[in-house]
């Protein structure tokens, strides 16, 4: 299989050939309108009789179902997701042969996909999870979970240079709907960032994993002197909330000094031109490539991985470098890249910081040139 990424409609055309076996997309706001629509997809994919599946994987369960309206021949969702079914279990819904043939490939069938079989109390945990998603009332469910989010602001905001505000209604988007709690706070005012308190969240007892892990996932932005974090309410159970808040109290009643920003050292070395980085993850390795671009303290380029290209950017203060990089791939994931290291010479190296992928180590050289 061999897998054709397009951002337009032409591209799409072009792409489209006697072997394409289907056209996968993944909903959000780039697909909801405009050329790159599901609507206008799936009129190219028609003409050529192509199959067109949806990944809405997080996205609330709509009945009639919003995909298959728009054209769409398969439409997917995550079973642990908002229709709270279980994790390991999902739901496929679309043209009857192309879900018979998915079936076909499933256990009891000795098809590809009998090593990744869901048992069969999954399937039925699945299907009670929808037949609740039907009948249970959505706008009471809401209000609760605005309930939940209201509570932490409430206790939140009694501490001083806390300010709270509550998302109250659902938006346009259908995935990863919930209501949520902003928290805004003046860094030098506390003493600590919102980065700073996403980690002492996610790694304190009991463990609060805010949006996108920790290392400042769900922290919103940080700027100077503005910092905040950010809650949402929907995958909580009962009485969480309170847990929630009496925690974020604790953390940001407690006394907290940022380290002072020094003045940055003069570089060791110019770090100008290619670099060859070897990435050593807990269960294997790659190499990627960097062409930095240094400015006095300042370090710009590009950061070529596996599959993507993305801009770079980072410091080097006296022999300390970081680099950091960050991709919203077209398939969901967010990849975060935060080298920070130590110039030696032709040598960088250091620790790599993956966010909720958690950490490697990497170096870096200069290529080999050949004579």
């Amino acid at each position: 299989m061999k897998v054709l990424e397009v951002d337009t409609p032409e591209a799409l055309t072009l792409a489209i050939g006697p072997k394409t076996a289907m056209i996968y997309l993944f909903a959000g706001p780039r697909t909801d309108s405009g050329p790159m629509s599901t609507e206008a997809i799936c009129a190219i994919a028609k003409q050529h009789g192509v199959p067109v599946m949806v990944d809405a994987a997080a996205e609330i369960l709509t009945i009639p179902n919003v995909h298959l309206q728009r054209g769409a021949t398969l439409v997917g969702y995550s079973g642990g997701k908002f229709i709270r079914g279980p994790q390991s279990a999902g739901m496929l819904l679309g043209r009857k042969d192309l879900v018979k043939a998915a079936w076909i490939h499933s256990a009891p069938h000795h098809g590809y996909s009998r090593a990744m079989k869901v048992g069969r109390e999954e399937v039925i945990g699945m299907l009670v999870a929808v037949e609740s998603w039907v009948k249970r009332d959505h706008q009471a469910e809401w209000a609760e979970w605005v309930a939940r989010c209201d509570y932490i602001a409430e206790r939140a905001s009694k501490v001083a240079g806390i300010s709270a505000q509550v998302q109250r209604e659902p938006g346009a988007s259908l995935s990863n709907r919930s209501p949520r709690v902003t928290l805004r706070w003046d860094s030098q005012q506390l003493g600590i960032s919102g980065a700073d308190v996403s980690d002492l969240l996610e790694n304190g007892e009991p463990r609060i994993a805010l949006g996108g892990g920790g290392g400042g996932g769900g922290g919103g932005r940080d700027l100077p002197g503005d910092s905040g974090i950010s809650i949402t309410s929907a995958m909580m159970q009962p009485g969480d909330e309170k847990v929630v808040a009496q925690r974020i109290v604790e953390v940001l009643s407690a006394r907290h000094t940022l380290k002072p920003v020094e003045a940055p050292g003069t570089p060791a070395s110019n770090l100008s031109g290619a670099w060859d980085v070897e990435i050593k993850y807990a269960a294997s390795g790659t190499t990627h490539r960097f062409h930095l671009q240094q400015n006095g303290n300042r370090l710009d380029g590009i950061h070529q991985g596996n599959f993507l290209t993305r801009d770079v950017t980072g410091t080097i203060s006296s022999d300390t470098v970081t680099l950091s990089s960050n991709v919203a791939e077209r398939h969901g994931d967010s990849l975060n890249y935060r080298f920070r290291g130590k110039v030696s010479g032709d040598t960088l190296s250091g620790d790599l910081d993956l966010g909720e992928y958690r950490t490697a180590t990497w170096t870096a050289r200069r290529p080999r040139t050949t004579g």
